[in-house]
């Protein structure tokens, strides 16, 4: 693992270094989009709420006092209070929006207009402005004063309904799926924007992400099948509808270990690896597509061999024949694992009250211009002083502002 190598206020490297951004965002979606363009190397600086800051500073899990999930999803950022209803908090705003090329918001439609920054104003304090906004249904249709929120999103979507065994509930995923999803399409569409404005010189232009349609723009097979074929996608458990075999299957040793054959010339590797190479000839197995009329024989053959074999004789055999699997990693199975660890996959980042962090690695990585892991998120209002004093305000200014409420 690597260490990483300072505080966020150390001159950043990254494709985006000298890209500034104002992460007006809460909880999830806006702001992990911003921990996105912070790991590549734009300037973050995050607007909280004085004395409250961000909600996702009282999520689990905690150590202490601290949310883990707030130290990770908020690395390489300045934090900085300010109540934006507060008219010296919108003034200071929108002086610190003049100098940034990027906002970031995922306040329910309409929320900003209510505290004097609509659009409007904004565009009057910085016409280069691109602005992502991140809401539940999107800025239009009827649905978009709705409150939205990752999980009932991911249901309206359509995804959940296809999640889970047919004779079960559907299931939730375990993690904020949806607002990570819309966070990267976030992320994308900022930096898009900032490319048509600066590399076509185009204006500048509003970014709408709706939680649901992040989601949605996945499940693409499951809307042209209905589309096309009027069928809707029922739940199938552990199985991947379009590839057989494909799924989880269990070893001998009771390891589960998942393959993947979603080629053709993948299951021919299989069907000779497990001394089946009859099936690549026969006409009930020789392609997918009639492999997947006749999963359950399939798959019913793949397990007894799966079943009859140890997790590490499988995975040395299917590695040497080019047959994609792997067994069912626990958390600790990736901390320990030597690809992890040889590609620094984990990093380390030092934070002030819990020492040594571990945190996921910069996605994607560049050759010319890595990014990295400067800081964990920040202490409550951490930089505010920092900010606001580049601002031209004085030690009397702030003192004052903090008496009020505005910071």
């Amino acid at each position: 693992m690597t260490h990483s190598p300072g505080p966020a206020t150390a001159p950043a490297r990254g494709p985006l270094a000298g890209v500034k951004v104002l992460d007006a965002g809460n909880v999830f979606a806006a702001p992990f989009a911003a921990a996105l363009m912070g790991d590549l190397g734009a300037d973050i600086v995050k607007i909280e709420v004085p004395s409250i800051g961000d909600p996702l500073r009282g999520l689990q899990p905690f150590d202490g006092d601290e949310s883990l999930l707030w130290v990770s999803l908020s690395r390489n950022k300045r934090s900085v209070t300010l109540d934006l209803r507060k008219d010296e908090g919108r003034e200071l705003f929108l002086r610190l929006v003049a100098e940034n090329d990027v906002l970031l918001e995922n306040f329910r439609p309409g929320t900003l207009d209510r505290w004097g920054l609509d659009l409007r104003t904004l565009r009057e304090a910085n016409p280069g402005l691109v602005i992502v906004r991140v809401s539940g249904y999107g800025q239009t249709g009827p649905y978009a004063p709705q409150p939205g929120f990752g999980t009932p999103a991911t249901a309206f979507s359509g995804y959940v309904y296809s999640t889970g065994f047919p004779d079960r509930p559907p299931v939730l995923p375990p993690i904020n799926l949806v607002d990570y999803v819309a966070g990267l399409f976030a992320a994308f569409g900022a930096v898009v924007a900032l490319y048509h404005r600066d590399a076509r010189g185009g204006r500048a232009q509003e970014v709408d992400v709706a939680l649901y349609e992040s989601i949605l723009r996945f499940l693409e097979g499951f809307i042209t099948q209905y589309d096309r074929l009027g069928v809707v996608h029922e739940r199938q458990g552990n199985q991947v509808p379009a590839t057989v075999p494909c799924g989880l299957f269990q070893a001998a040793d009771g390891v589960w270990m998942v393959l993947s054959t979603s080629t053709d010339k993948t299951f021919d590797r299989l069907a000779e690896l497990m001394g089946r190479a009859d099936m690549t000839t026969d006409p009930r197995y020789r392609t997918n597509r009639v492999r997947v009329v006749n999963r359950e024989a399939v798959n019913g053959i793949v397990a007894d061999w799966f079943g009859a074999r140890g997790a590490d004789e499988i995975q040395k055999a299917c590695d040497a024949s080019g047959v994609p699997v792997s067994r069912v990693n626990s958390m600790e199975d990736v901390f320990a694992d030597p690809h992890v660890k040889e590609r620094q996959s984990l990093v380390e980042v030092e934070h002030p009250g819990l020492g040594t962090l571990i945190m996921p690695a910069v996605v994607p990585r560049f050759s010319e211009t890595p990014g990295e892991v400067r800081s964990a998120g920040p202490a409550l209002g951490e930089h505010t002083h920092e900010v606001l004093s580049g601002l031209g305000l004085s030690a009397e200014d702030l003192e004052r502002l903090a008496r009020a409420g505005v910071i």
